[in-house]
């Protein structure tokens, strides 16, 4: 039972630092490769939006969309990812121990923290800037991924205690 549990945690704070390290290999871009990444990203986002609900117009091309809406992409990247690593991280504390209340700060913490740590990192990278903003958003993804890992929780312990 012991190595069950150790290895849980091995693999769930495993889990945190690849994660980690995707966040800052992302940050170590330097702003035209970063700025090309997103752009890409976002064409592909509307090419396929297009197919399910026109999107644009006779004026409008997918370069104009993808100008107007790569900014809005860029923003919710952040808040995507960091609502992974609020998961992540939730989980790693959850099953190291760090249970309710405690756990939940612990992780909102660890991850704010490291937003902070990575829009410094930023300010070290050509072309790349710290956005207080960036961390805004960052947090409000963790504190969702929080939230949602303890709903998730909540509903499977029901789920279970139920049969």
């Amino acid at each position: 039972m012991l190595k069950d549990r150790s290895l849980k945690v091995v693999l769930s704070w495993t889990a945190v630092f690849l994660w980690l390290v995707l966040i800052f290999c992302l940050s170590a871009q330097p702003a035209n490769q970063s700025d090309g990444l997103s752009k890409k990203v976002t064409k592909v986002i509307i090419e396929n939006a297009g197919k399910i609900v026109p999107i644009a117009d006779e004026t409008s091309t997918t370069t104009n969309l993808v100008a107007r809406f790569n900014h809005m992409v860029r923003k919710y990247a952040h808040f995507t990812v960091y609502l992974i690593l609020g998961i992540l991280v939730m989980n790693g504390f959850r099953v190291s121990g760090s249970i309710g209340f405690r756990g939940s700060v612990l992780s909102l913490v660890f991850c704010i923290a490291y937003a902070i740590s990575d829009e410094v990192h930023q300010l070290f990278v050509a072309g790349r800037g710290g956005q207080v903003m960036d961390v805004l958003i960052d947090s409000a993804g963790a504190s969702v991924g929080i939230l949602m890992y303890l709903m998730l929780s909540r509903i499977k312990k029901k789920v279970i205690t139920s049969n």
